[in-house]
């Protein structure tokens, strides 16, 4: 990534999303115009291929993307960067007459895929996943619920986990517009507001079947969340880092025994901590995606390496990690705010629950620690 690029993006944070805490913290309509303004700069799905008209960022790039829109404000940051889930999984388990169209949308258009897999039943257990779909002809019907989506009201296509009558688990291409596609509703979160999380009902909604992608739905999405999961960690280092220069802002003007806060060695200690975890997770994050990089690098046009990562071990760890270490960065600078940091009247307040959300979404810490012992930690012939 050229340095212009990521100056680029930390001169569209500062224009863009800086300062808006508020407006991003009011459940604003999706798509925000922000949205659309960083199409307008030629930054939205800055990772789709050149050869489908984007602009072709790895993944160890895209980190530091991430970072920097977060510290802006990490539910726009997760709205933006979410559509890598689909597009990874469009590029290399469909047709290129399905996956093409969809991609070069994404860089022209500066549109969105959404990707359907969470239930209110199944929770992070997807093999319980309880949409189903069945043939009738040359077509698929998908039935079910699905409990939170992120983008799905705005994207112009949905990527429907679902499992057949003998659990024959499929990735299936739905079209927003398609009959029977319903918005239940739209979730109040309590952080990342600026992101649209949905509840989404599919009553029998019919699509080629030409639509469902290749090999067995649940080993596809494993695969392509790998991405999304060292993003959502990428998260973590931006909103730290804000966190970080609030904090020195604050304690310029902040006196404590007659002398500056800065001066303060209790004070200066913390912040130490602070940074040493800032770099920390940003270099786990960068490491898991340079490794994530080299493995879509030497994947087939089949997508048949792909298939076989499975979850990484890296990419495991750096959302465990940066989950953990995000958080420990949140509960310091809250407490270093004193009352303060205990109200809505400043943004660190938004920051500690945008934070929580790193360690929640695409699977919360128990589920990492078991994915870690389940495909790591136990004998090869013992792993699941």
């Amino acid at each position: 990534m050229t340095e212009e690029l990521l100056k680029r993006v930390r001169d569209f944070t500062a224009a863009e999303l800086i300062g808006k805490d508020g407006h991003f913290d009011s459940l604003p309509e999706q798509p925000t115009v922000e949205t659309a303004r960083l199409h307008a700069a030629g930054l939205a799905n800055w990772w789709v291929p050149e050869s489908y008209g984007g602009a072709g960022l790895s993944l160890q790039d895209s980190v530091d993307v991430v970072s920097e829109l977060s510290y802006g404000d990490a539910g726009f940051a997760f709205g933006a960067f979410l559509p890598i889930l689909g597009s990874l999984m469009l590029q290399h388990f469909a047709d290129e007459e399905l996956a093409r169209p969809a991609l070069e949308t994404l860089a022209t258009d500066g549109d969105q895929i959404a990707v359907l897999g969470s239930e209110e039943e199944a929770g992070s257990e997807l093999v319980r996943t309880a949409t189903t779909f069945h043939p009738e002809g040359d077509r698929l019907v998908l039935t079910g619920e699905k409990y939170f989506s992120t983008n799905t009201d705005t994207a112009h296509l949905l990527l429907v986990l679902a499992r057949s009558s003998d659990d024959d688990f499929a990735v299936i291409a739905v079209p927003r517009d398609t009959p029977g596609v319903e918005i239940v509703k739209r979730w109040d979160l309590l952080g990342v507001r600026s992101t649209g999380a949905y509840r989404v009902r599919l009553n029998g909604c019919t699509v080629p079947a030409t639509n469902r992608l290749h090999g067995n739905g649940l080993r596809t999405l494993e695969a392509s969340l790998n991405a999304s999961r060292i993003l959502i960690a990428a998260c973590a280092v931006g909103i730290s880092r804000r966190i970080r220069d609030l904090s020195m802002e604050y304690a310029a003007s902040k006196t404590l025994r007659g002398a500056p806060l800065t001066k303060n060695a209790v004070f200066a200690g913390k912040l130490g901590q602070m940074e040493m975890l800032i770099d920390v997770m940003r270099h786990q994050c960068r490491a898991a995606a340079a490794e994530f990089d080299g493995l879509l690098a030497a994947t087939d046009s089949s997508g048949t390496g792909l298939y076989r990562i499975g979850t990484l071990r890296s990419a495991l760890a750096a959302k465990l990690y940066c989950g953990q270490a995000g958080w420990d960065v949140a509960s310091t600078g809250s407490e270093l705010f004193g009352g303060l940091g205990y109200t809505q009247d400043h943004p660190i307040g938004k920051l500690v629950r945008d934070m929580r959300y790193v360690a929640i979404v695409e699977g919360g810490q128990d589920i990492m620690r078991d994915l870690l012992y389940a495909r790591y930690v136990l004998p090869a012939r013992k792993r699941r």
